[in-house]
């Protein structure tokens, strides 16, 4: 997304539009891609520093689930953009690598396909009926895995009164 910096008032200038997806430049087998355009809401302005812009992106992106390795939609909204540019010795600045690095960092690290609570991911059923036998054989009554920590705790040795 490129801004003619002559173009914006002393008052600033406020965007809103899309920008083709391939702006986010996702690798194909990294799990993610986007679904759609992203979407912006901006606002501009020029100051003794440079260039600023605050403002919201969004896009639709198709995450693959860490569980279950399904595909699934995944709307992801950055609320809080806020960048800051010096001002380049051209008319233009283009804003696409730092709004492509914000998106990027607001992708969710193990992405869950229940992640908005609609379904149940096929992965967690699995890990639940594994961990089912587990708590018949211990004579633990609820369906959960035995706590780590009260394994480390067995490992404590009393203190030696002295």
């Amino acid at each position: 997304m490129k801004i003619h910096l002559r173009q914006i008032p002393d008052d600033g200038l406020h965007l809103e539009g899309e920008e083709d997806r391939d702006i986010l430049e996702l690798p194909a087998d990294e799990g993610a891609r986007a679904a759609g355009p992203v979407r912006y809401s901006l606002d501009l302005g020029l100051d003794a520093n440079g260039l600023w812009a605050t403002g919201e992106l969004f896009v639709d992106l198709e995450l693959r689930c860490v569980r279950c390795l399904e595909s699934f939609r995944f709307p992801l909204h950055v609320p809080d953009v806020a960048l800051q540019i010096e001002r380049p010795p051209t008319e233009t600045v283009d804003l696409t690598p730092s709004l492509r690095e914000d998106i990027l960092l607001a992708l969710p690290a193990y992405p869950h396909c229940d992640w908005s609570g609609e379904r149940v991911c096929p992965g967690r059923l699995e890990a639940q009926e594994e961990a089912a036998p587990l708590a018949e054989s211990d004579g633990r009554s609820d369906s959960r895995p035995p706590s780590a920590w009260a394994t480390l705790d067995q490992l404590k040795t009393p203190a030696n009164p002295s």
